[in-house]
């Protein structure tokens, strides 16, 4: 049996730590997502990365196709390299590879519940934490989840566990000040409502 297990974090350094240790733990990069928030632009796409020579950047390739270019080339760069910007509804510009953000996107214009909530669900997380997931992101967070056999869940939580949020902790807070759930209509944070969230919550830019 294969489940989803999921963490937000509120720095991507920490997210990108997390990738890496799934990694190390034989996680494979097609079981593995990641789902930045991008609305200050720290991830550009300046300068095009095509090292297979396709035309097409290798960052939204691998984003599209849920591995990193790393695997698809041949080399080990792993699921990072595959990084891609998209737009998600409700998260506005986010950086993203993996198999939720392509399901994410697949699923934008069908959901009613929104792409990101409609995939999360889809893969086995509960409403509420997606609805929770979701607003994290949108928020200025990473999310990083995982497809794996439910017999190796209690050795990979911890990996994940690593500088992850308190879900229930940060949605109770966004509760208090009047957030209900996640709503893929309502209008993307912009680079300074990011800043002062994770001023608020004591967390950096990257």
């Amino acid at each position: 049996m294969t489940v989803t297990i999921s963490r937000l974090y509120d720095n991507y350094n920490d997210a990108q730590q997390a990738v890496r240790r799934l990694e190390s733990a034989g996680v494979l990069n097609s079981d593995i997502s990641i789902v930045a928030n991008n609305s200050d632009s720290w991830f550009s796409t300046d300068k095009k990365v095509d090292r297979d020579r396709d035309g097409i950047d290798d960052r939204a390739e691998g984003a599209g196709k849920g591995a990193g270019i790393g695997a698809g080339v041949g080399g080990a760069a792993g699921l990072l390299a595959g990084l891609g910007l998209l737009a998600i509804p409700g998260l506005g510009p986010v950086v993203a590879a993996g198999w939720l953000a392509a399901t994410a996107v697949g699923a934008a214009a069908g959901a009613a519940t929104g792409g990101i909530v409609g995939a999360l669900t889809e893969a086995g997380v509960s409403a509420e934490d997606a609805h929770s997931y979701a607003e994290g992101v949108r928020r200025g967070g990473t999310l990083v989840s995982a497809r794996v056999a439910d017999a190796d869940r209690s050795s990979l939580d911890p990996i994940l566990n690593e500088s992850a949020i308190n879900l229930r902790d940060r949605s109770a807070a966004w509760q208090k000040a009047g957030w209900k759930s996640f709503d893929p209509a309502s209008a993307p944070y912009g680079a300074e409502e990011v800043r002062k969230e994770r001023q608020l919550h004591g967390g950096t830019l990257r």
